[in-house]
């Protein structure tokens, strides 16, 4: 069994034989290790999805800005 790729990690570097070993031999450990990469993964998805969020969120309230623009245009021109 080898180690999900989220332990390969900067934060672990001084620690890895360590947790290579651990995650092998102690079921604690490895339920710990699993949920923490469970999280990550997740936190990367919805990452994702936020910025996809945030940018069509931005497209729209530039939209709404231009249509505002547009209502008072017309309103002027049609002088009502």
């Amino acid at each position: 069994m080898s180690l999900p790729d989220e332990l390969y990690n900067v934060k672990f570097a001084e620690h890895f034989e360590s947790i290579k070993k651990m995650y092998l031999q102690d079921v604690a450990f490895k339920s710990i290790c699993d949920n923490y990469c469970k999280s990550v993964a997740n936190a990367e998805i919805y990452k994702i999805k936020f910025e996809n969020n945030f940018r069509k969120n931005q497209d729209f309230e530039n939209l709404a800005i231009e249509l505002e623009e547009e209502i008072r245009f017309y309103i002027i021109r049609k002088g009502l």
